[in-house]
């Protein structure tokens, strides 16, 4: 599928989602671009806690699916769906989340800025769209077989009487061949900054590249 198809097929999206997302911050990717016409597939899972007044609680697990479509030397297109459920509860009552937006590299294979906006489905979830405007940074600890990946990320909820927070993930991508794979781990925190306490987030996932 050609650029000039795919830009106004996310502008699109972009329009049906913003009725309404739950906020999932964990990111398990880095700077690097997937590379055009190529496609990288990253299914993941996703423990979630929250810690407030000296005690740790879990809150929900998450298992989704990235995927990262190469639309040029400078772009990505990244798609996530992901299904959430609390802790208290079982998968089959979880929650379903999707989310869209392009990747743009600044700094080759160092530093990207990623753009996602994302809503929850369902009943109830009126009003629980986000963006996370996101920076990627990346250090190349072992060339092509080691990233150390730093991603900062503010989450606007415009929706009224609600919050915006701020997120910091931390992660790594260890593989043969970054080009090809990655098993990916990543640790991040989530902060209301007028409110004490946070979220963390605990992140496994296996991406695998495909195309020339």
């Amino acid at each position: 599928m050609k650029t000039s198809t795919l830009f106004p097929l996310f502008i699109i999206l972009v329009a049906l989602m913003i009725e309404s997302c739950s906020s999932s911050f964990s990111e398990l990717q880095g700077a690097r671009l997937v590379g055009k016409g190529k496609t990288e597939f990253t299914p993941y899972y996703t423990t979630v806690s929250g810690t407030g007044d000296g005690e740790t609680s879990g809150i929900q697990n998450q298992i989704g699916l990235n995927t990262a479509v190469g639309l040029s030397s400078k772009m990505d297109l990244r798609m996530r769906v992901e299904n959430i459920w609390s802790k208290e509860d079982d998968f089959s009552n979880g929650v379903m989340v999707v989310g869209i937006g392009p990747k743009l590299s600044l700094v080759e294979n160092i530093v990207s800025a990623y753009l996602p906006v994302g809503r929850a489905l369902g009943d109830g979830t009126t009003d629980t769209w986000e963006i996370q405007p996101t920076l990627l940074l990346t250090f190349p600890a072992i060339q092509n077989i080691l990233d150390i990946n730093l991603t900062p990320k503010y989450i606007i909820t415009p929706c009224e009487d609600c919050s915006d927070f701020v997120a910091v993930n931390l992660g790594i991508a260890l593989s043969s061949d970054l080009s090809k794979w990655a098993f990916r781990a990543e640790y991040g925190s989530l902060y209301d900054p007028g409110e004490s306490g946070h979220n963390s987030q605990f992140s496994i996932g296996l991406s695998k590249t495909f195309g020339k």
